[in-house]
């Protein structure tokens, strides 16, 4: 583990504690059982592909072999542009992950900066798990990315239950009840990869 790694995981773990993440407005169960599975296929040029602009806050937790914590997220996306904030639970900033045309740059809370290609190899490497971005921009959202082969397990109401892509295998363990016009969103899900676990919930949801 490098100097700067083993720096921001110390600083994490004495940071962010051991909380349950208990949804806490009304929510749609997703315990039905699964009717049918379907495979989707990448398409063409993923990169001009409309995706929703949208602000997420919530709660997240990690766990893994070497560690198990939880906090606070914000998140800020659009099409060129990401901007994550991990919070403490007391609401301080402990790390900033920005997303744009340059590539990605953490910034953590003593305000050293690193750069890098893409998301999950810089958190990997900073913070000890990665952060599926650019996935989690579409899994967010009940939804699979079109950039590669995705298997999605649907209930008998055509709501998506699993999805698996990408080595990642992510639950939707209930989603936000809205008017009867609107699409229900997600409201807490779980990401798996390998030995990573990480349990989302969202608490506001802002699309624009």
């Amino acid at each position: 583990m490098t100097s700067k790694r083993r720096h921001l995981f110390s600083v994490w773990k004495l940071f962010l504690c051991i909380f349950p993440l208990i949804a806490g407005c009304a929510t749609i169960s997703t315990q039905s059982a699964v009717v049918r599975t379907i495979i989707t296929q990448p398409v063409a040029n993923p990169e001009n592909t409309t995706t929703e602009k949208f602000n997420l806050t919530g709660r997240i937790s990690i766990q893994d072999e070497r560690q198990r914590t939880s906090g606070g997220i914000r998140w800020q996306h659009s099409k060129m542009v990401d901007e994550v904030l991990l919070l403490s639970p007391l609401g301080q900033v402990m790390a900033q992950i920005i997303r744009d045309y340059e590539g990605v740059r953490l910034t953590t809370s003593d305000q050293q900066a690193f750069y890098a290609a893409d998301v999950e190899s810089l958190t990997e490497d900073i913070l000890g798990w990665r952060i599926p971005l650019a996935g989690l921009q579409y899994w967010a959202q009940g939804k699979h990315s079109p950039a590669t082969m995705a298997m999605k397990d649907l209930d008998e109401n055509d709501r998506v239950v699993a999805i698996r892509q990408d080595g990642w295998e992510i639950d939707y363990i209930s989603y936000t009840a809205v008017q009867p016009t609107q699409k229900p969103r997600p409201r807490v899900l779980t990401l798996s990869y390998e030995a990573l676990k990480i349990r989302l919930v969202v608490d506001n949801w802002e699309a624009q």
